[in-house]
């Protein structure tokens, strides 16, 4: 096992906002892992940020945050090959288009934005310890979403395929396991903070609805670059002033007042205890 080497791990880093929050790490003297859905795309990026950073120690690991399985895997490699983690970043993110089940029986977009990020990060909290922080990647339409069970895990939403909506349940999800689980490992020191990047031009914008070539031709020119939507997260990982600081959604480098509403969310409980059915067993020793 590696003892003396600080152990960053970046989820889908070979993206937009993941490429530059890779690079920030490396250049902080991280060994990175890129925790990616198609090695053989990330390999080619992972070249670049080596010449780039100078930093050698940066390598891709394959994961499929819609399949747990490949979620354990990649967990399991990393607790074979390392006995700490001081920085675990769940940024891969999607918005699917249709409906689409995974083999877990789940919905794609919740399996990639919160089932599969969860279950990621309560496999590697063994590996973590006073002073590692997690970041998770949120966004600002939180506020409009909406909880049922067991229709959230399995659909998305109540009712018909709609992109919008079960995203934004999504990050909700993600919101309420960042303060619940800040609070689980507040004695550990381990901190836990939610980054929202704003609109940014990435991927996961994708133009198929029949207005959405009108709508990129006038709003992408106006949104945030990947530098700028992952600048939060950035400092979140990496400032001296930002240790010690959790359980919080930060914005454009401060915190957002989601009210008492979201902290002490009625459903907060009840999500975590579904996901820990959902994902099954979880060995913490």
């Amino acid at each position: 096992m590696v003892n003396e080497e600080k152990i960053a791990i970046i989820t889908g880093a070979d993206g937009g906002m993941g490429r530059e929050e890779t690079r920030a790490v490396a250049e902080a003297g991280y060994k990175v892992i890129m925790a990616c859905y198609a090695p053989a795309l990330a390999a080619p990026v992972c070249e670049q940020l080596k010449a780039e950073t100078g930093n050698q120690n940066i390598e891709v690991i394959g994961i499929d945050l819609a399949n747990l399985s490949s979620v354990r895997q990649f967990a399991d490699t990393i607790k074979s090959r390392f006995d700490s983690v001081e920085l675990l970043m769940n940024n891969a993110g999607t918005m699917e288009t249709g409906r689409h089940i995974t083999v877990d029986a789940l919905e794609r977009t919740v399996s990639v934005n919160y089932v599969g990020p969860y279950l990621l990060t309560r496999l590697l909290l063994p590996l973590m310890h006073e002073g590692s922080r997690i970041v998770n990647m949120a966004s600002c339409v939180y506020a409009i979403g909406h909880l049922d069970f067991p229709d959230f895990f399995e659909r998305g939403r109540r009712g018909s395929f709609w992109r919008i909506p079960i995203y934004s349940n999504t990050k909700l999800a993600i919101t309420l396991f960042t303060i619940n689980l800040a609070e689980r490992v507040r004695e550990r020191g381990i901190t836990v903070n939610a980054t929202d990047p704003g609109v940014v031009s990435t991927e996961i914008i994708r133009m198929q609805m029949f207005f959405d070539p009108i709508t990129d031709l006038i709003f992408r020119p106006c949104i945030r670059t990947p530098r700028q939507g992952a600048d939060t997260a950035i400092r979140l990982l990496l400032d001296e002033d930002k240790a010690g600081q959790t359980g919080h959604l930060w914005r454009s480098g401060h915190i957002v007042n989601i009210g008492e509403k979201f902290y002490h969310h009625p459903q907060m409980q009840q999500l975590w205890e579904e996901t820990e059915k959902r994902v099954g067993a979880i060995e913490t020793s």
